[in-house]
Formats: structure tokens, C-alpha cells, sequence
């Protein structure tokens, strides 16, 4: 991945890049004794080599313009409209599977599920952050973000990537899904600012744009953050409580409370709540996406403003999720024995946790001095810096709102403490008596009475009843008779769109045309040295006669 950011030319960027590919392959299949493991494990393959065909064309295409493979020379290259818009759309499609925008997203919730949450981790916050380099690279420093329908396009994936994904997070019920899927979601919001500050850009903005790309940059950096402390915070709780199902924990905040804490802490800060690091870049994504008001074109402004609606219901929906996996997961009883019998983790865990929690609190509290570098990274390609109209609390010139989330944090450890004082003093005065929770008439309470991760998720599942498709049936055994029910057994499950209506068909296509190309597949090696012959006179004729 550090060869990846460092690469100088096509031809070294390409092979670090597949070594990065190949060597996260093996580190996704590493428990490949399990056969969903295996399954995993090739969806990203072939998804990421898939992507890797278009990344070689879109770099072709820039190489034929700057008559060069180094990525100096492609800086500004002059092309033809319609090379210009392939080469966008190439680059779009090969780093958008690795990225994992939609429908390209589709490795995502079976690669992290089967990798280690370590490796989760790494690859959720930092690899598919490696294809949103070269895809602002590639948009900004080569293509010079000249198009506005290119940043269009990428707002309308983007929009939908964000709250799509966010949407099938809700669903899930395992815990590395929900959070693979919600990196889909954070993916969708950095390429949000990345859009606008391509359309500001090409409508001759660059300073609007400067903050679009500030906006993306600081959520790529946060999201990095933030979702490597969750995962981490995943691992912890399978390496206590042996599954992935949060219907199978509850209660473990009092048997983990450092790793409760942790994971909280990333909770807060992906559900974009202040004054945490989430809230900032989606709050400054949020400023960029009503900066459009400054444009003339109102058809643009209706677009960014109909996605800054679509990020609105995206945070409010990542807040609820959150609420779901933290509230299941953590509070009430015990449901099972192996989250009865859960233990705190070791140290050396918890030491990784901490020091990513403490990161999600200085990129929230202290944003000013980490915009500063990112100013420096966006003003290059821009062509304009925009830190001076920045202030110490996130005010810009043109109109947009400010916050000081350093007077929230301070505030927030003013006023707990008294109202914590005032809490104990009010219960010191009352008396207070420990009594079980009332569990509607019945004797004792039990991890059975507690709501579920599925009841919780109903109502959306229903609102969006369209989107999800939800299939549910209902097993009932009986007591002997009619009358006497003796067991019930409920299954729900959403419709996989994406697989079903789109990769599934694909796959036919590609089977039923390797069966009939077979036949060229003899066995004979005379019968291949004709074929290669039969290339080479063909491609002599096509050189002489001068094509």
C-alpha cells in the first residue's frame, strides 16, 4: 500500500498494485478451511482483477495522450473529448471495485466477514482508501476535473453508494457485515465532496472546490479511523463471545467495559454525532453541498442539494444502525452462554482501541490543524488555497455555517459533571432501592424477553419494503393437535438485488460462452502453435500494410 501512493509510473503502479491485491487475497482467506471462506475469497479476486482490466485501459488511454508511462508527463494531458470522458469512466470503474461503490460493492460484505478483524481492518480503513488517492489523482491532476457530467455521474453513484449501503447495514445481523457494508456508506460520502469539487471545479470554482476536496479528504482520513477502532472492537467481541451474531450477545458492557467503551467511541463517530471526528468532515461535506447556492445553474444546485438531502437521511439512518449494534450487543442480559461466560480482552487489544479512540477525539476537538495539511494536499490540484477563509471555527467567507467543536467538547465536560453532581445529590436525598426491570407481569427476565436486533431493524425494513424485497416464513410445530402450538420458528431474509439481478446473469453469460470457446481447448500442442502462428501472420500483415 505504501508502494501503491509512491508509485512514480504506470508500470511500477501496476505491479505494486497487484501485489497489494494478491497478498489481501491471501490474508482474506486465511481460515481457508471453511468453505465461505474460499467463496470469499474469490468474489475479491475476480472482482479486483476485474478492476484492475479497467484501471490498464484508463492508463493506456492517458499514456497515448502524454506519450509517456510516468505520472509526471500525464499531469494535464490533452486528449480528445471522448478519450477524456473513457479515460474518466475506466478509471471510475477499475478503482471504484476496489473502493467499493455501488453495484461494484459486492466483495465487500463477504471479504470482511471471512478475513481477520485485523485484516479487516486494514484493509476497510486504509486499502480501499488507496483507490480513492488515484481516483482524485486521476480526476484532478491528469483529467484536470474539466467535465461537469463527470462529477455528476460520480455525485449520483456516490449519493446512492451512501445510502444504500447504509441501508443494507441496517439489516445485518452479523457484525463484520453490518460494518463492511457501512463502508460502502463512508465510501459514497467521501466521494460526495469529491463530486461536488469536481463540478465546482469545472464551473470555474476552484476555491469551492478546494473545500469539496478538503471535506472528502479529512472523511477518508476519519473514516480510516473510526471504522479500523470498530472492526478492531468486532474482533474483540468474537475473540470473547466466539460468533459474529449479535443476536447472540447482550450484556456485555459490564463483562467488557474497556471494549464497550471503544466501541461506543467509534459509534459516536460514525454516526457523525459531535464532537467527534465523523461529525466534522460530514459536517464540511454538508457546508461544500450548500455552497452550491452560489452556482447559476439551478439544475446543479438541485442536484447537490437533493444529495446533501440523501446524506441527511444516510447519518440519521447510520445513527440508528449504531444504536442497533451497540444497544444489542452490549446492554440488557446475556443471550447466550458464550456472551454469559465473555471476558475483557488482553491489554494489547485494548491498547490498539485506545489509541484509535483517542485519535477519533483529536480529529474531532482539534479539525483546524489537520485542515491545514489537507489544504496543502487540495491546492495543487485546485490551483487555489482556502485556508486563509477558514477560521478557528470552521467559517468560510462564502456564506457557509460555522461550529467550534472545541467549545462543544468543552462544554460536554462542563456540564456532565454537574449534572452527575446533581443526579447523585437528587438520589442521596430520595433514597435509592435496586429492583429487577418490570417484565410485564412475568416472574423473572430473561435474555428471551429482550428486544432483538431484528425487531429493532422491522420498521425500516418495512418503510423501504420496495428496496429490501423482505421474504419471511413462519414454521409452527404442533402439540398433537391443532389447537396446542408447541414451537415456533421465524426466518426473514432481504432480496440480494445486486447478485440476483445483475452479477448472476453476468455469470451465466460468461459460463455459457466458456463452454462453447472450450472447443479451442484440445490438449493439442500443434494445434496451439497454429493459433500463435495464426496471430502473428496476422498482426505482420497488419503492420505492413501500415495500421
Amino acid at each position: 500500500m505504501i508502494f501503491v501512493v509512491t508509485a512514480s509510473n504506470v508500470i511500477m503502479f501496476l505491479i505494486v498494485w497487484e501485489l497489494m491485491s494478491v497478498v489481501s487475497y491471501f490474508l482474506v482467506i486465511y481460515e481457508h478451511e471453511k468453505p465461505e471462506t474460499r467463496k470469499a475469497g474469490f468474489i475479491y479476486i475476480v472482482m479486483t482483477h476485474i478492476g484492475t482490466g479497467f484501471i490498464i485501459l484508463s492508463f493506456l488511454i492517458l499514456a497515448s495522450g502524454s506519450g509517456s508511462f510516468n505520472f509526471e508527463s500525464m499531469s494535464g494531458v490533452s486528449l480528445p473529448p471522448m478519450l477524456k470522458d473513457l479515460a474518466f469512466i475506466f478509471a471510475l470503474i477499475g478503482f471504484g471495485t476496489k473502493a467499493g461503490i455501488v453495484p461494484l460493492h459486492v466483495w465487500l460484505p463477504y471479504a470482511h466477514p471471512a478475513a481477520p478483524s485485523n485484516v479487516s481492518a486494514l484493509m476497510s480503513g486504509v486499502m480501499i482508501k488507496t483507490a480513492i488517492y488515484m481516483m482524485i489523482r486521476v480526476s484532478f491532476d491528469f483529467l484536470g476535473a474539466s467535465n461537469m457530467w463527470w462529477g455528476m455521474a460520480l455525485l449520483i453513484i456516490a449519493s446512492a453508494s451512501a445510502l444504500l449501503g447504509v441501508m443494507y447495514a441496517l439489516m445485518e445481523h452479523d457484525m463484520k457485515r453490518l460494518l463492511a457494508y457501512h463502508s460502502v456508506e463512508n465510501i459514497g460520502i467521501i466521494l460526495i465532496g469529491v463530486a461536488v469539487a469536481m463540478i465546482f471545479m469545472s464551473l470555474g470554482h476552484p476555491e469551492l472546490a478546494a473545500f469539496g476536496l478538503i471535506a472528502a479528504l479529512y472523511h477518508t482520513i476519519n473514516h480510516a479511523v473510526f471504522k479500523s477502532l470498530l472492526f478492531m472492537g468486532a474482533g474483540s467481541l468474537i475473540y470473547s463471545t466466539h460468533t459474529k451474531n449479535i443476536e447472540e450477545m447482550g450484556g456485555l458492557i459490564k463483562k467488557m467495559p474497556w471494549t464497550a467503551l471503544f466501541f461506543l467511541i467509534g459509534s459516536i463517530s460514525i454516526s457523525a454525532l459531535p464532537p467527534f471526528n465523523g461529525f466534522v468532515s460530514e459536517w464540511l461535506t454538508f457546508q461544500a453541498q450548500l455552497l452550491s447556492i452560489n452556482l447559476d445553474d439551478n439544475i446543479t444546485k438541485i442536484a447537490i442539494l437533493s444529495s446533501g438531502a440523501a446524506l441527511a437521511l444516510t447519518s440519521a439512518l447510520a445513527a440508528a444502525c449504531f444504536v442497533k449494534a451497540f444497544g444489542i450487543s452490549f446492554l440488557a442480559l446475556p443471550r447466550s452462554e458464550n456472551a454469559q461466560n465473555a471476558k475483557e480482552v488482553p491489554k494489547s487489544m485494548l491498547f490498539g482501541m485506545g489509541i484509535l479512540s483517542l485519535l477519533c477525539i483529536a480529529l474531532g476537538v482539534l479539525p483546524f490543524y489537520f485542515v491545514r495539511i489537507l489544504d496543502d494536499i487540495a491546492s495543487p490540484l485546485v490551483g487555489t488555497s482556502v485556508i486563509s477563509k477558514i477560521t478557528f471555527d470552521f467559517s468560510i467567507a462564502s456564506g457557509a455555517g460555522s461550529i467550534s467543536t472545541v467549545w462543544l467538547f468543552l462544554l460536554l465536560f462542563i456540564f456532565l459533571p454537574i449534572i452527575l453532581i446533581l443526579a447523585l445529590a437528587a438520589g442521596g436525598r430520595t433514597g435509592t432501592k435496586i429492583y429487577e426491570t418490570w417484565g410485564c407481569g412475568q416472574p423473572v427476565t430473561t435474555g428471551r424477553n429482550e428486544y432483538t436486533a431484528t425487531a429493532f431493524s422491522k420498521p425500516i425494513r418495512m418503510w423501504f419494503s420496495n428496496i429490501y424485497r423482505p421474504h419471511r416464513e413462519i414454521h409452527t410445530t404442533y402439540a398433537g393437535s391443532p389447537y396446542f402450538k408447541e414451537r415456533f420458528a421465524f426466518e426473514s431474509e432481504i432480496e440480494p438485488i445486486f447478485e440476483k439481478y445483475l452479477y448472476s446473469p453476468v455469470a451465466w453469460i460468461v459460463l455459457a460462452l466458456s463452454r462453447v470457446l472450450r472447443v479451442i481447448q484440445t490438449g493439442s500442442i500443434q494445434l496451439y502453435l497454429l493459433y500463435i502462428l495464426i496471430t502473428l501472420v496476422i498482426s505482420l500483415i497488419y503492420v505492413g500494410s501500415g495500421g
